[in-house]
């Protein structure tokens, strides 16, 4: 199906608004977190652990979920997805202390990762195939503009009447997101033959937990600055906590900006784009420790650290290249790394700013997280010559490749 046909763009209208309120659930929390804070009488680092909880649900949840229902319709299984999220989001709201808001947001996460692999995996198959990362893009899309709509509506809520009216507002869009894919989405079968053996079998191959493993580190840097950024601005850049939305709103820009350009540099050349986002990322979080000083410089690095979300298309392309027959674990997997990567980074920039290293230590972190997931990349292409050797023929010939094992 051409990009330009209409039951593509209503199925990408759809899967988006599903990942506009996963967006939007996920990142609003961060912007609240003072809020939190202070309404359980938790200290700010201990509320940061609502953001490692929720991480831990997705990463759990995306493996579990996706070999579970292996076998179920598509369209059935991202309507179920998305019921599950807006029922967690809307307990969020009701949680009476500490404790029971981690373990909602736990529960909350479970959907996230098989509902954006399912969808990842539904708009390739809609697209022509150099142009998988760009569909791919597209579905992220919804994911990246909530940062730039959604999130500042909701903590802009969350700041006027509270933080849990953020969860009843990121429940409301989710339940509008299963409407709207249950009339938008085509009802396409799961692969023929899948099961949750043959789902598992994305497991015993090396490259799956490679690619995993530069997006679970690599991808944490983004998150060790971001996780802490509102205490940031206002202790450190001097912004008043009035302008706080609008910088919020700038890296929801750079998000989208960065996945539009990095799913277009995937389809042209996927590897080296990886490598090259890797150390895009390092200079960007690098920076930030010099560039938070000063309100407007701050502001310019709030966008550039949100393009560091290009490296999110090229990895979810890449495991669906290595995952065999085993697609839908391996692209859910895609967002248990990620969120991985949420809950080291938050966790990591927390460890710094308690040891007493100060609110901008959270960019040396992130840099040193992004040059780990270049050194886990390196030793992907180096497994990859490996196998490829392996597979070589007598007489020099060799074995047609697995797809998307090109090397640099």
């Amino acid at each position: 199906m051409a990009r330009s046909d209409p039951p593509f763009w209503t199925a990408i209208v759809a899967l988006g608004v599903g990942g506009f309120a996963i967006g939007t659930g996920e990142f609003v929390i961060m912007g609240l977190l003072p809020e939190v804070a202070r309404d359980l009488g938790v200290s700010i680092p201990q509320a940061g652990h609502v953001i490692s909880a929720y991480a831990l649900g997705v990463v759990i949840g995306a493996p579990v979920l996706a070999v579970l229902a292996a076998g179920w319709p598509r369209r059935r299984l991202l309507m179920a997805l998305m019921a599950l999220f807006a029922l967690g989001n809307f307990a969020s709201a009701l949680a009476p202390g500490y404790l029971s808001l981690n373990a909602l947001r736990f529960i909350a996460g479970l959907p996230h990762g098989t509902y954006f692999g399912v969808a990842a995996l539904v708009a390739a198959s809609l697209a022509p195939p150099d142009r998988r990362a760009g569909a791919v893009g597209l579905v992220m899309l919804g994911l990246t503009s909530a940062t730039l709509v959604g999130v500042p509506i909701a903590a802009w809520m969350g700041q006027h009447w509270g933080w849990r009216s953020a969860f009843v507002l990121v429940g409301a869009i989710a339940a509008l997101a299963c409407v709207l894919v249950r009339r938008g989405v085509p009802d396409l079968p799961a692969a023929q033959g899948a099961s949750p053996l043959r789902e598992l079998g994305a497991l015993a191959r090396p490259q799956v937990w490679l690619t995993l493993g530069i997006g679970a580190i690599g991808f944490g840097g983004m998150f060790a600055v971001f996780s802490y950024i509102k205490p940031t601005l206002t202790e450190v850049s001097g912004l008043p906590l009035g302008a706080v939305p609008a910088v919020l709103s700038l890296f929801g820009l750079g998000m989208v900006a960065g996945n539009l350009v990095g799913s277009r540099l995937a389809d042209r050349a996927l590897m080296r784009t990886v490598a090259g986002l890797l150390l895009w990322s390092a200079l960007v979080l690098g920076s930030f420790v010099f560039t938070a000083h000063h309100p407007v410089s701050a502001a310019a690095s709030v966008f550039l650290v949100g393009t560091v979300v290009a490296l999110a298309p090229a990895l979810q392309i890449r495991l669906m290249d290595v995952a065999g027959d085993a697609q839908t674990l391996a692209a859910a997997l895609n967002h248990s790394a990620f969120n991985m990567a949420n809950a080291l980074g938050a966790w990591l920039g927390g460890v710094a700013i308690a040891a007493g290293l100060g609110w901008t230590s959270t960019g040396w972190v992130g840099a040193l997280l992004a040059l780990g997931g270049l050194v886990v990349f390196g030793l992907a292409l180096r497994q990859d010559r490996r196998a490829r050797r392996a597979a070589a023929v007598p007489g020099g010939a060799q074995l047609p490749a697995a797809s998307g094992s090109a090397v640099l």
